[in-house]
């Protein structure tokens, strides 16, 4: 699997910047890459993760954990980075067959010349959902065939899970199918994104949610 896009951001002196979303041709002239920051995050859309509550959290067992809910090969690293907020452990793995992320991470550098760490989109998904603007917190990913969601009420936690969708019809199917089952109404809910959405999308969740929002 390949990125088609990739986000980054950065803190310095000059306050946070983020990127946006950037085509891998811009990849080694972008202006943000010829710095260094005293923090960098890069997010990589991988699939593998599970969310697995903080108490029954065993490093040795990570592994076997993430391949009860997601197919992970032999080969695959397997990492895990808690979410204390969520009394959560993510257990990930980065090994999609894509090295962009990676020439990422080790070109922007902090300021002491140390590589970012690649964290899943879903990571940063989950730390997002407190910008969400309202109590029923919906925030969304869709890149690549592939939907990242999570769903809150207030601070609860209700849904992390990500969905394989050819297109964008089909993972509106999956986050209308979600909010059926946890009985949230989209008329009186806004949806939020972190990666950039066409018109034609925007227009189209528009007719079914009260407000649409790209983080």
């Amino acid at each position: 699997m390949s990125l088609s896009g990739y986000s980054f951001k950065v803190s310095g002196p000059e306050g946070v910047r983020n990127s946006g979303w950037l085509g891998a041709d811009r990849l080694f002239t972008t202006s943000e890459f010829q710095k260094r920051y005293s923090s960098v995050e890069v997010s990589l859309l991988t699939p593998k993760i599970a969310l697995v509550p903080a108490q029954f959290f065993d490093p040795a067992a990570a592994r076997p954990a993430l391949a009860e809910v997601t197919a992970i090969r032999e080969g695959d690293q397997v990492s895990s980075v808690a979410l204390p907020e969520f009394g959560a452990v993510l257990v990930y793995s980065n090994s999609i067959d894509e090295t962009l992320s990676r020439v990422i991470s080790m070109s922007v550098l902090d300021e002491n010349g140390k590589s970012a760490e690649v964290l899943p989109e879903m990571y940063y998904i989950l730390k997002g959902l407190k910008d969400c603007p309202e109590y029923n917190k919906i925030l969304a990913s869709y890149m690549d065939g592939w939907l990242h969601l999570a769903v809150a009420q207030g601070r609860t936690l209700m849904l992390c899970n990500t969905f394989e969708a050819a297109d964008f019809t089909t993972a509106e199917y999956f986050i209308f199918m979600v909010l059926k089952k946890l009985q949230l109404n989209p008329e009186v809910s806004t949806v939020c994104f972190r990666t950039p959405l066409t018109d034609a999308q925007e227009m189209s969740l528009y007719r079914y949610f009260k407000s649409v929002e790209v983080l």
